[in-house]
């Protein structure tokens, strides 16, 4: 008569229902800890920083009267000059600079960051297999026993690995915290690479034109004194004129002539440095510049000026994105000090394994071959030398260092717009002055000249209006290219031109952080009200 075996507590096959839903119990059980257990280390805060009401410097430039609104768009504000050549090199420049490329890249490699990060929320599973040949030693106690334990065998393995660290404290999700600050940062630095980039693309192009027209005016300069030196070298031959006048007039021309080497060189590397600007060959946009053309803006500087955007400091500075990178990069730090701080406490993971294991393939894929393990392990550390304690100082170090990188940057950008906007109104005055003064060097000019063939007046006075005149229209052309130059600062000051470009926003979508709390890489963070 057969006997049943006990159904004891170890030989009862476990029903898989059972098995699934104890598993869901479980995960369920760790989500649950996961999620609402602690946060160590501080909670970032917006950083506050009081600022002025208005901008001291705008009371000196024109501006929109009462109830107009400014007619600049600060996100494509080099269009309001009407020029389309500039508008076309302003658009290559966009696609094709080197250095915003890197940015973008960056910002690819910190997106990809923020994935590890956040991988680290999740449980790790592997699968792995193996094949050993191993010899026991002779001298060892399985040796003694070669008939019982063989001495040389085969063992096949393969199976699954699993482990789940449980960010009880929260250390992982301040990293990934932190990850998502440093992408942000990265964002807001391709910003201002690009705003940058608009700034230095419009700049070359007007020093292009400025040079250009530096040269009309010295060859122009040069025909009036070529024939002043014919003059004189008739009178002279006719013995109307002393020969010293001669040696005048040769000198004067000679030194204007020595001025136009400079100038071509100076305009050569000015459209070269546009073609790197551009990611192009140094000489790619000779020929397209090649054409003379005027100062872009240059001929209504009025009409510029209403266009200048009014606004409170605290409204315009949130287009900085230097101001919005510094203000993420103490986020970052701030998460950062909480990461160091979950150092202190201990660390919970479930840790299991499952597969086959067999010392011959005849039986290795059955039942019999199974193997697996689980179980909980902590960890806490409790004597380090004082290194835990250490790092978080030094992150805290850091967060203080990015607060204080942060207020510098804010007071860097109020003196850059303040800045910009006294050198546009100064220069605005300086250009007008130096207008009425070319107007009067050339009427003193062709007044002397005509003096002078009338025998009235000596060849040295016609040297020195010349020489005058030059001078007088060398600087005006000279203030055409600061006056527009000051104007493009502010711009740049004000943060014009950061929101545009498909290539950063493609790659500056909100991320879900943990917790479900968006990016803020589209929204402004910066608390600083007016006083």
């Amino acid at each position: 008569m057969l006997e049943l075996p006990e159904r004891t507590e170890a030989n009862v096959p476990r029903s898989p229902r059972k098995c699934v839903s104890a598993a869901i119990l479980l995960v369920a059980a760790v989500t649950s800890a996961t999620a609402t257990g602690c946060l160590v280390g501080p909670n970032y805060r917006q950083p506050f920083l009081r600022l002025p009401g208005r901008w001291n410097g705008v009371d000196e430039i024109a501006k929109p009267t009462s109830g107009e609104a400014p007619k600049t768009d600060l996100a494509q504000w080099w269009r309001s000059f009407n020029d389309p050549l500039l508008n076309e090199l302003i658009a290559q420049a966009l696609s094709s600079n080197l250095d915003e490329k890197i940015a973008l890249s960056r910002i690819h490699e910190e997106r990809a960051y923020l994935v590890i990060s956040q991988s680290g929320l999740f449980p790790t599973l592997n699968l792995d297999g193996s094949y050993t040949r191993q010899r026991y030693s002779a001298n060892t106690p399985f040796g003694e026993f070669p008939n019982v334990i063989p001495r040389e065998q085969d063992m096949y393995e393969a199976g699954f690995d699993a482990s789940w660290e449980l960010d009880v404290f929260g250390g992982i999700r301040r990293g990934v915290e932190a990850s998502q600050a440093e992408l942000d940062a990265s964002i807001e630095n391709a910003r201002d690479i690009r705003v940058t980039l608009l700034a230095e693309a419009a700049r070359d192009y007007v020093a292009v034109r400025a040079l250009e027209r530096r040269l009309q005016i010295a060859r122009e300069n040069l025909r009036d004194q070529n024939d002043s030196l014919e003059l004189t070298q008739a009178r002279f031959e006719q013995g109307y004129a002393p020969e010293l006048e001669v040696y005048q007039a040769r000198s004067l021309l000679e030194t204007t002539r020595a001025q136009v080497p400079e100038l071509e060189s100076e305009l050569a590397q000015t459209t070269h440095r546009i073609g790197v600007l551009l990611g192009r060959e140094p000489d790619a946009l000779s020929a397209q510049l090649s054409d003379m053309a005027p100062i872009p803006g240059i001929a209504d500087p009025d009409a510029i000026a209403v266009r200048i955007p009014a606004g409170l400091p605290s409204d315009l500075l949130r287009r900085r994105p230097d101001i919005r990178g510094a203000e993420r990069e103490i986020a970052a730090a701030t998460a950062r000090v909480g990461v160091a701080t979950a150092d202190l406490f201990p660390k919970f993971s479930i840790t299991g394994n499952a597969g086959l294991e067999s010392i011959s393939t005849s039986d290795f894929l059955f039942g019999s071959s199974r193997m697996w393990s689980v179980g909980p392990s902590m960890t806490w550390p409790i004597f380090a030398a004082g290194r835990i304690r250490a790092n978080i100082a030094a992150q805290n170090a850091r967060e203080e260092q990015a607060l204080y990188a942060y207020r510098k940057t804010v007071l860097t950008a109020l003196a850059d717009v303040e800045d910009a906007l006294v050198a546009y109104a100064k220069e605005r005055t300086r250009h007008q002055a130096l207008a009425a003064s070319a107007q009067d060097f050339k009427l003193s000019e062709a007044l002397a000249r005509e003096r002078y063939e009338e025998g009235y007046d000596s060849y040295l006075d016609v040297v020195d209006a010349q020489r005058s005149l030059y001078a007088a229209q060398d600087s005006l052309a000279q203030s055409d290219q600061q006056l527009i130059d000051d104007l493009i600062s502010i711009y740049k000051a004000l943060g014009g031109g950061w929101g545009i470009g498909e290539q950063i926003r493609a790659v500056s979508e909100p991320v879900a952080k943990a917790g479900g709390e968006a990016s803020p890489s589209t929204s402004s963070r910066i608390g600083m009200p007016a006083s």
